[in-house]
């Protein structure tokens, strides 16, 4: 009893010392006005549009495991190589992980960044970059090795902001809980330097121990960095605070705003990976590490005969999906995994199937997330996992039937795309609702076109090829009757 007055007691607290400033999220407003999306593309991985579901689900798509794409293979790097980042600027692909090869030897005295690249992001080369040498080879893709402590978590991202100058173009954070968050900038994600010499960040709350991953926020305006936290007063569990910037140099609020997550069950999520979805960037997408701390899986002899490293056998983790809109909420729809660990005992350890942080486009209508395989073993390796665009969640009806309607929405522009497919049996139509849940002439339901078939973006448009764009700025609710069927994603505006 009294632990549990304890818990009670801080969350209170937490509730208390984290309040949001008045507006909160675009989640929140659009349960008590209609959202505005304007010619956004939404996807279906929250709550954001759905206004009610009948006969149909919410689907999380767990991506394809295409297989290992990246080897920890060299002396500089091995078993504790960690915390990566994948990025897509033009046409080159870039990879930052942390490299860490003393076995057995994981708290950060031994760590460098290292640098790959690709031209399709599954093909890796590590490029000599002549910076730093390894027992006598000048050939390294060492990116930089003069602070261990800075190189335990290097996290960069590539800069939108467009009042950006060039040569900052590239941005990283840093750090640790004694020395805070420290910022670097370069031209071109290769030559770095620091962005000022004090730490831009430090409070006692952030452990600043794994990824600081930090963003330009288009639909925010502003500089946003999602970094791990303990959380509560006694609760315990690890969790994630939120800052914010105007320019890259002072964060705040101080202490943080620590993230909730609604009234699902707590979980460790140990990195956040939070970044824009690089074809919605007001929608961030988090593909977290959860922690199953304690939880063992693999025999003693199993984890002899995979060589873990001493002590990294006892728990296990894998991977989920979070997102998020601004402001202190994380949706958590899907709190099944979102990769899950494979048939090898190897991958049942301790911090494997860690996701890289990144979404990129592999291909014209494919996209990848990477995540570790076989953490703390000799064959640690990044595996590929795909997608077809926006396909990571989905409202699904089954072959009986059923039908899901939007929240009033506002939109600008044209024609109503829709990323969908059916079987060959199943069908899609859709109505269009005035703001009462009425049926506006000539977008009733008979006046839709029946559709069957696979679209990554599909146009609707309704009897007598009529568009949307008479109701374009009006309040509208989206009515869907489908038949084991798949809706993904829609957007409305013009053909791209």
């Amino acid at each position: 009893m009294k632990r549990t007055m304890i818990l009670l007691a801080s969350l209170m607290m937490g509730a208390l010392s984290f309040t949001l400033p008045s507006a909160l999220t675009a989640q929140e407003q659009s349960d008590s006005a209609a959202v505005n999306i304007g010619s956004n593309r939404e996807l279906f991985v929250d709550q954001y549009l759905i206004g009610s579901l009948d006969g149909t689900t919410q689907k999380l798509w767990p991506p394809r495991d295409e297989g290992p794409v990246f080897f920890f293979d060299q002396p500089w790097e091995g078993e504790h190589s960690a915390y990566m980042t994948v990025l897509h600027v033009g046409d080159k692909y870039q990879l930052y992980y942390r490299g860490g090869p003393t076995p057995g030897k994981g708290d950060g005295s031994d760590d460098r960044t290292c640098y790959a690249e690709s031209d399709d992001g599954i093909h890796w080369t590590r490029p000599n970059l002549g910076f730093f040498s390894w027992e006598g080879n000048d050939e390294t893709n060492i990116l930089f090795d003069t602070d261990p402590i800075l190189s335990h978590n290097f996290a960069p991202f590539y800069d939108t902001n467009p009042n950006c100058p060039p040569e900052q173009r590239y941005k990283a954070l840093a750090g640790s809980e004694a020395r805070g968050l420290v910022a670097f900038v370069s031209p071109d994600g290769i030559h770095w330097k620091r962005f000022q010499e004090e730490p831009v960040a430090k409070h006692k709350n952030y452990a600043c121990d794994s990824q600081n991953v930090a963003f330009w926020s288009e639909s925010e305006q502003k500089y946003v960095c999602y970094l791990r936290v303990w959380d509560g007063y006694w609760t315990g569990f690890r969790s994630v605070a939120r800052l914010e910037s105007d320019d890259f140099a002072h964060w705040g609020p101080e202490g943080g705003l620590y993230m909730t997550y609604g009234d699902t069950q707590r979980e460790h999520i140990y990195v956040n990976q939070t970044t824009p979805y690089f074809r919605a960037p007001q929608l961030y997408i988090a593909t977290a590490a959860r922690f199953m701390e304690g939880k063992r899986v693999v025999t003693p002899e199993q984890a002899a005969a995979c060589s873990v490293v001493k002590g990294y056998d006892g728990d296990c983790s894998d991977a989920v999906l979070m997102t998020t809109r601004g402001g202190n909420v994380y949706d958590r729809t899907f709190m099944e995994a979102l990769i899950r660990p494979g048939l090898d005992p190897g991958d049942w350890v301790s911090r494997t199937n860690y996701p890289v942080r990144g979404i990129v486009q592999t291909g014209p209508d494919e996209m990848s997330m990477y995540a570790e395989r076989f953490n703390a073993q000799p064959r640690k390796r990044i595996h590929r996992f795909s997608w077809k665009l926006d396909r990571i969640a989905s409202v699904s009806a089954p072959y009986t039937g059923g039908e899901f309607r939007t929240k009033p929405l506002v939109f600008s522009g044209e024609d109503l795309f829709i990323n969908a497919n059916t079987s060959a049996p199943g069908t899609i139509q859709i109505e269009i609702l005035d703001k009462n849940g009425q049926p506006i002439p000539g977008y009733e339901l008979d006046k839709s076109p029946v559709l069957t078939g696979n679209w990554i973006e599909k146009k609707v448009r309704w009897a007598d090829d009529k568009s949307a764009a008479s109701l374009a700025g009006q309040e509208v609710i989206l009515r869907f009757v489908m038949k084991d069927a798949d809706i993904y994603a829609l957007r409305f505006g013009s053909e791209e």
